[in-house]
């Protein structure tokens, strides 16, 4: 059992899964906002145009 190391791997795969988990998560968001932030600026202009 103390000698076990299986155990030890799957930790470390699952706390390594967990911080790519957050890193993406995070990259998703980041993403989303350049995303709208590009939108509503198309959406202005496109309504500038159409005055």
């Amino acid at each position: 059992m103390i000698g076990d190391k299986a155990g030890a791997s799957a930790a470390e795969y699952a706390l390594i899964l967990a911080v790519i988990g957050v890193a993406v998560a995070a990259s998703f968001s980041a993403l989303g906002n350049a995303i709208q932030t590009k939108v509503t600026t198309a959406t202005t202009n496109m309504n500038k145009t159409a005055d």
